[in-house]
């Protein structure tokens, strides 16, 4: 099957699809197995429409230009997934609030720095959960210097993520007690982010695959369902870099269904299905 053109629809041939795949892989990391043909259409179809093309082909020759540019980042976006929620895998954080907080906050009361990193921010719930955890193990970490930097490469869901702002709805899954201590409301059913916790996480757009212009290390990483989008040699890759940039007896947070390399690989020992732990 050459063409699954409906009418009205922009042409996408195997071809597309192929170039799509390659794409994906050379700007992010993603790979795409054959049975994604149909989900990369429906992705991608939408954008090549409002960008002003009759086919896949003379869009992706446009993003491939240097005027091109800002639809590829626009076109990576449509090809990744954004699914989270506040606290999502309940276990993480209550590992956080109880081993990982009281270790960092001995750190800097001593004169040290602390950081976390959330690798996969998406629009922001799962930084503002570890910014909440770690306001419950350390309420004074605003006036220290204490930072948790939140990533992801999609910059519209970096905005929304830095701009603190969420439906009643999505909050629901925060603790009623956090709730009140650290959201007002907002507009019209809205809640947003309040008081010091504001000043833990700094925003930034981060491409996984690309240059990581930070220099230091993390007493904890949260990369959660971000591998399962790779081939095995780029998840491999990831895993080890993600190791090189935590402290020593700093941990690693991963989906459920991913897995971490052996631990002579890269010096991660797992220490519970889904927590990893850096030789110290």
């Amino acid at each position: 099957m050459n063409d699954m053109r409906s009418a009205g629809e922009p042409d996408y041939t195997d071809a597309d699809f192929q170039r799509v795949r390659r794409i994906a892989q050379d700007e992010a990391g993603i790979y795409f197995p054959d049975t994604k043909r149909t989900l990369v259409y429906s992705r991608v179809s939408r954008r090549v429409r409002e960008a002003g093309h009759a086919s896949f082909h003379s869009y992706l020759d446009f993003v491939q230009t240097v005027g091109g540019r800002g639809e590829m980042e626009r076109l990576i976006c449509a090809l990744t997934t954004n699914v989270t929620n506040f606290f999502r895998e309940k276990t993480h954080f209550m590992h956080l609030e109880e081993i990982v907080v009281p270790k960092l906050a001995a750190q800097v009361r001593a004169g040290g720095r602390g950081r976390l990193w959330s690798a996969a921010c998406s629009t922001g719930q799962e930084p503002w959960s570890i910014a909440m955890s770690v306001m419950t193990a350390f309420p004074d970490a605003p006036a220290h210097d204490v930072r948790i930097l939140a990533t992801d490469i999609n910059a519209d869901v970096v905005a929304h993520a830095a701009a603190g702002i969420y439906p009643t709805v999505e909050a629901e899954a925060i603790p009623a007690e956090k709730k009140s201590q650290f959201m007002e409301p907002h507009g019209d059913g809205g809640l947003r982010f309040t008081g010091g916790i504001r000043n833990l996480p700094a925003f930034r757009v981060l491409n996984l695959n690309a240059n990581w212009p930070m220099k230091g290390t993390f007493s904890a990483i949260f990369c959660r369902n971000v591998v399962i989008y790779f081939d095995e040699a780029t998840r491999e890759r990831l895993w080890h870099r993600l190791a090189d940039r935590l402290d020593p007896g700093g941990f690693l947070c991963v989906g459920h269904s991913e897995r971490v390399a052996s631990k002579s690989q890269c010096g991660l020992e797992q220490i519970a299905p889904t927590i990893y732990r850096k030789e110290s």
